[in-house]
């Protein structure tokens, strides 16, 4: 560990320390699992769609030039609005997915729809991301795929034009993403899709959620009554207005911010009713002793000069490991964080990693097979490297917070899904924008 496979320059970064209280109202950029999977669902709809405050970064960018290389119509101009206009999909094309997950995992499915050979390949570190028990779920499906490793990119799917559908077995322990992708293009397969779930518990419970209402929001037919089954009935999906919702995970780290310098951030923009697991949330910080509120303003972290250690399960939203670990080692009492062993899968080893940078900051951190034990003590600065991963760069500049010389190796990486973070958190913890 500790070599990035990167082809851009790296963007070394001392992060900010902070010399008040945190005061900020934010607007941060919209979902990128929302603008991912509205992405998927429009390009396979009957009529146009617009997004609607969507994300703009690498991810979202590389989602919408894979639609567009197939033959869809994906106009990403306008930053406030996206059109997408559908249009036959055909090859030959090559998607590159970059580092992402949902481009890796949604648009295989959606190829196998294609008229042609489609191609996918990314950063050299997206070769050893868990892609496996998706290519057999559609080879199984009848979708004629070539691979040169052992169920890893790069591959190539040879599309007929058409996916018969049927029934899948799938073991998706590994990522929510590989039944996401597969019910995202399910009403256009001709007998639609039956995914039956087998093995450890599929991490990431509320990202399924989201795709299940979002394919209901299109009009797809669903039936996820029984646990570990998903159900969808072939038929069109109609072009829609999507309004994309501030990224949640995006937002952890700025709530971090308001806890760890006492402060107050409120998130502008949060719908009352959401898709993104913000209970769940709201409870995770409310134990680690911040005040959570949602107003007519926003939602609203305020920090209460104290932050407390937590035993938590985190399979739910373990996007959130970074940033909560960031939290912890900055706490009064231990902690324990368990069910997230899925992302040893995710843009790097996020438990190995954590637990090097940290430990190299001074940090008393045991990794365990699933999680870290964190035991709080001083820590002090140096290079926390970020592994091409943004969520690693989030832990690193919540540490900087309070830990003075804290320099990121590479801040670049957050461009994954906000580019526009190193000159926002400067702002806030500044006071100057």
């Amino acid at each position: 560990m500790g070599k990035l496979t990167a082809t851009r320059p790296l963007q070394p970064w001392t992060a900010p320390t902070a010399s008040d209280p945190v005061s900020a109202s934010l607007r941060l950029p919209g979902s990128k699992s929302m603008t991912n999977r509205a992405l998927v669902l429009s390009a396979l709809a009957t009529g146009p769609s617009t997004l609607a405050a969507p994300l703009r970064a690498r991810d979202t960018e590389l989602m919408a030039a894979g639609l567009r290389a197939m033959g869809a119509h994906v106009s990403i101009a306008d930053d406030e609005r996206w059109l997408v206009r559908p249009h036959p999909l055909a090859g030959p094309a090559h998607v590159d997915v970059g580092l992402a997950g949902t481009v890796m995992r949604f648009v295989p499915p959606v190829a196998g729809l294609a008229d042609g050979r489609v191609t996918f390949d990314g950063d050299p570190h997206a070769r050893t991301r868990p892609l496996g028990p998706l290519i057999e779920a559609l080879r199984s499906l009848g979708v004629r795929i070539d691979t040169t490793g052992p169920g890893s990119l790069p591959l190539a799917v040879l599309g007929t034009g058409r996916v018969t559908g049927g029934e899948v077995v799938i073991d998706a322990s590994a990522s929510s993403q590989l039944v996401s992708g597969l019910l995202l293009a399910a009403p256009r397969f001709d007998r639609g899709l039956v995914v039956r779930h087998v093995g450890p518990p599929v991490p990431s419970a509320p990202h399924l959620r989201i795709t299940v209402q979002m394919l209901r929001s299109a009009g797809a037919a669903v039936d996820d009554s029984t646990p570990d089954v998903w159900v969808v009935e072939p038929g069109p999906l109609t072009g829609r207005g999507w309004q994309i919702e501030p990224d949640l995970s995006g937002a952890v780290p700025f709530f971090a911010a308001a806890m760890v310098t006492g402060g107050e951030v409120t998130l502008q923009g949060w719908p009352g009713s959401s898709v993104q697991p913000v209970d769940l949330l709201r409870s995770l910080l409310q134990q680690m002793g911040a005040e959570v509120a949602l107003t007519t303003e926003g939602l609203t972290v305020r920090g209460t000069g104290k932050v407390h250690g937590l035993r938590a399960d985190l399979s739910d939203v373990s996007e959130l490991t970074p940033a909560l670990t960031a939290l912890a080692m900055l706490a009064d009492s231990p902690s324990v964080f368990t069910g997230v062993e899925h992302i040893r899968g995710h843009e790097t080893d996020r438990l190995a990693a954590l637990a090097r940078e940290f430990a190299a900051l001074g940090a008393d951190v045991t990794e365990a097979s699933d999680g870290l034990e964190i035991r709080p003590r001083p820590l002090r600065g140096g290079v926390f490297h970020t592994y091409d991963d943004h969520r690693m760069a989030h832990a690193a500049a919540i540490t900087g917070l309070a830990v003075p010389g804290v320099e990121l190796n590479d801040v670049g990486c957050t461009s994954k899904t906000m580019p526009e973070f190193p000159a926002l958190w400067s702002a806030m913890v500044t006071g100057k924008s």
